[in-house]
C-alpha cells in the first residue's frame, strides 16, 4: 500500500491551529505590526508544530520581501572570483539576503539566459564579474540589461570591470588595474630590469588593457621603449604562462625579468624556466598580479599586486542594496596594493638564446 504524500501545510493551517485570523499569522511573521507576546507564542508554536514555511516566492511578487543577490561570473573555479564570491556571500548574510552564484562559461546567450531568470526570480540584484571585452555588442547586450532590471526595480552592479556610458541605470565597483601593473613594473626597473618578458592577457580583454597601460606607462617613466619581441599576449592561465614563456626561451628571447598578467600566469611562467634550468629570481625575477592565496607558499614566495577581491564583493553588495534617494557615488575603484616577496631581486645573468649563460 503507498502511503499518500501529505500536502504541505498553509498559513490557513496555522491560523486555525493558534485560534487567530491569517491577517494576525501574516503579521506576526511579518514583525511588522505589534501583536501580544501571547498571541505571538501561540502563532510560533502552531509554525513550529506544522512546520510551515513561508512561500517566499509569492511574497517577493508582492514585494514583501528580499529579493537575493544573484553573482554572474565566466567560471566558478578561479581562485580571484572565489573570493569575490565570499564577499558577496559574506556581505549579503549580514544584511539577511541570500545570495546565487551561477556560471556563464563564458557564453554570452548563458549570461543573457542567466540575468533574464535571475530577473524574473525578483532578484535585488545581479552583479556582472570579471573583466569584458569592451565591443559595441557587449555594450548593447550590458545596457540592455541593466535597463531591464532598473525597470523590475533591481539593479546591476559591474564588479572590476568599468563603466557603461553616461545615462545607463548600472553601479561598478572595480580596482586600480592601471596602477597596480605600473607600481609592479616600476618594482621591476627600480631593481635594475630593462628587458622584461611581458606576458600580458588578451588584446581588447579590459583587465589585460588596463594592466599593459600601466606597464607601459612605467617603462616610458624609466626611459626604456616597449619591444614587441618581448610582449607575448594571451590567455590569463597557468598553461598559457608556462607555453609563452617555454616558447620565448625556445625562439631566443634575451630577458632579466617576467612581467606576468596574473599569478597564475606567473605560475607557468616558472614552471617552464626552472624547466629550462633557471633560478627565480637568481637568473630570472618574477613577478604576478591578484596575490592569491597560495602566492606566499611559492618557492621563491611570489611578488605580486594584491587585489582586495572580497572588498570587492562586499562593496558591490553595499552598492546594490543601498538607498536610491540617497545621493552616493556609484563608480567606486579600489586601490591595489604591491606585495613584495622573494622573486625579484637585482639582474643576474638573464636570459641567452633560451639558456642561462
Amino acid at each position: 500500500m503507498t502511503r499518500e504524500k501529505q500536502r504541505p501545510s498553509t498559513i490557513r493551517d496555522v491560523a486555525a491551529r493558534a485560534g487567530v485570523s491569517v491577517a494576525t499569522v501574516s503579521r506576526t511573521l511579518a514583525g511588522d505590526y505589534p501583536v501580544s507576546e501571547d498571541t505571538r507564542r501561540r502563532v510560533m508554536a502552531a509554525v513550529d508544530a506544522l512546520h510551515y514555511v513561508v512561500n517566499v516566492h509569492a511574497k517577493a511578487l508582492s514585494g514583501q520581501v528580499a529579493g537575493p543577490i544573484a553573482l554572474v561570473v565566466k567560471d566558478i573555479t578561479g581562485p580571484s572570483l572565489a573570493h569575490v564570491a565570499a564577499g558577496v556571500e559574506q556581505e549579503a548574510a549580514d544584511r539577511g539576503r541570500l545570495s546565487l552564484v551561477c556560471a556563464t562559461r563564458d557564453d554570452p546567450a548563458r549570461e543573457d539566459a542567466l540575468v533574464q531568470l535571475a530577473r524574473q526570480q525578483h532578484a535585488a540584484a545581479v552583479l556582472l564579474v570579471g573583466g569584458a571585452f569592451l565591443d559595441d555588442a557587449y555594450r548593447r547586450r550590458t545596457a540592455g540589461y541593466a535597463r531591464a532590471l532598473d525597470a523590475a526595480g533591481s539593479r546591476l552592479v559591474l564588479v572590476g570591470r568599468p563603466p557603461l556610458p553616461d545615462g545607463v541605470p548600472v553601479s561598478v565597483v572595480e580596482y586600480d588595474n592601471r596602477a597596480g601593473a605600473f607600481q609592479a613594473a616600476s618594482h621591476l626597473l627600480i631593481a635594475g630590469h630593462r628587458r622584461i618578458l611581458f606576458l600580458g592577457g588578451e588584446s581588447g580583454f579590459s583587465t589585460a588593457e588596463l594592466r599593459r597601460t600601466g606597464f607601459e606607462q612605467a617603462l616610458r617613466g624609466h626611459g626604456v621603449a616597449p619591444d614587441a619581441e618581448l610582449d607575448l599576449p594571451g590567455p590569463f592561465t597557468r598553461s598559457s604562462g608556462y607555453l609563452r614563456t617555454r616558447d620565448a626561451l625556445r625562439a631566443g628571447a634575451r630577458f632579466t625579468a617576467v612581467f606576468a598578467g596574473t599569478d597564475m600566469v606567473a605560475i607557468g611562467a616558472i614552471g617552464a624556466l626552472k624547466e629550462a634550468g633557471l633560478r627565480v629570481p637568481e637568473d630570472v625575477s618574477v613577478i604576478g598580479f591578484d596575490d592569491v592565496p597560495f602566492a606566499a607558499d611559492l618557492t621563491p614566495g611570489l611578488t605580486t599586486v594584491r587585489v582586495p577581491y572580497e572588498e570587492l564583493g562586499r562593496t558591490a553588495v553595499k552598492l546594490a542594496l543601498r538607498d536610491r534617494a540617497e545621493p552616493a557615488d556609484e563608480h567606486v575603484v579600489l586601490s591595489t596594493q604591491l606585495v613584495v616577496r622573494r622573486s625579484v631581486a637585482a639582474p643576474g645573468e638573464g636570459i641567452s638564446r633560451g639558456r642561462r649563460r
